[in-house]
């Protein structure tokens, strides 16, 4: 759990930084393995105009995130642009919940008792539709394999996890 926030930490201070500038639009995805709780955890991080931006553009209309019927719009669309599977076959993304703020919005997601096995395929296409120089960067790490990156944007949004 300490590794955890401290991930969570890093990716709001990244994303802070990154809003202020937003001369490019970035989204970072960490995922990891939890060995304590045995589950595989999933923590997005987008800036929180982008996501507003996105929403109004799909639905015409202004989203309060704090609101639970307007997370849910946005959980739909993570849901859709945002997969990992095995084999053709998507694993089950639990939704754990999110957090939005002035700057970012993070979603947190996990695999209960499952460790990513090898072959895994990631679809991140999380604002690729909508932002055409979008790209998501995900840190991927505890799996028992050296810690990777991999950068996925409107051209490439399906790839092989390392």
């Amino acid at each position: 759990m300490m590794r955890f926030k401290a991930v969570l930490g890093a990716a709001l201070l990244w994303c802070s930084a990154a809003a202020q500038a937003h001369n490019f639009h970035v989204g970072l995805t960490e995922i990891s393995f939890n060995p304590r709780s045995g589950n595989t955890e999933v923590v997005h991080t987008y800036t929180a105009h982008d996501v507003e931006a996105l929403l109004m553009n799909l639905y015409q209309r202004h989203f309060d995130l704090g609101l639970e019927e307007d997370q849910a719009v946005f959980r739909r669309y993570i849901e859709k642009q945002f997969r990992i599977s095995v084999d053709g076959k998507p694993l089950p993304l639990q939704w754990v919940g999110m957090q939005a703020n002035v700057d970012t919005i993070n979603v947190f997601q996990e695999i209960e008792s499952t460790s990513l096995p090898a072959g895994a395929a990631l679809l991140n296409a999380v604002l690729t539709d909508f932002l055409p120089q979008q790209a998501n960067n995900v840190n991927v790490s505890g799996f028992g394999r050296p810690a990777a990156s991999i950068v996925f944007n409107r051209e490439r949004r399906e790839q092989p996890l390392p």
